[in-house]
This record gives C-alpha cells, sequence and structure tokens, in this order.
C-alpha cells in the first residue's frame, strides 16, 4: 500500500499556463521523489499597459512517501 502526500505550489512564465505548470512540475521533481500527479487550483495573469506580463499557477503536487 502506498502513502501520498500532496503540497501546494506556485509557478510563473511569461510565456503561458502550460510553461508554468511544466516549469513547477520540473523544480518539484527536483525536490520531491515519487511525483504522480497535478491538479490546477488556480490561474493568473497578471497584466500591464494592456499586455499580459505573466501567467501564474497554483497547483497542488501529489507524490509518493518512501517507507
Amino acid at each position: 500500500m502506498a502513502v501520498a502526500k500532496v503540497t501546494e505550489i506556485i509557478s510563473s512564465s511569461s510565456k503561458g499556463f502550460d510553461d508554468a505548470v511544466t516549469k513547477g512540475v520540473n523544480r518539484a521533481s527536483k525536490t520531491l521523489k515519487g511525483v504522480k500527479s497535478v491538479w490546477i487550483k488556480d490561474q493568473k495573469a497578471m497584466v500591464e499597459n494592456g499586455k499580459i506580463t505573466e501567467y501564474r499557477v497554483t497547483m497542488k503536487v501529489s507524490f509518493i512517501l518512501k517507507g
């Protein structure tokens, strides 16, 4: 039987939401071993002078605890 843990992270990108998710997963995988899934909780876009400057995602990352 596996035991999983969930942690919440925020990631950003100047390219788009998909890139923000990819960056977040890549970074989380460096620290958290056994990442199995992500759930996108929230998406935001930062705007300056009528243009989107940054895409942000808040995600819940699930990973398996070794034991």
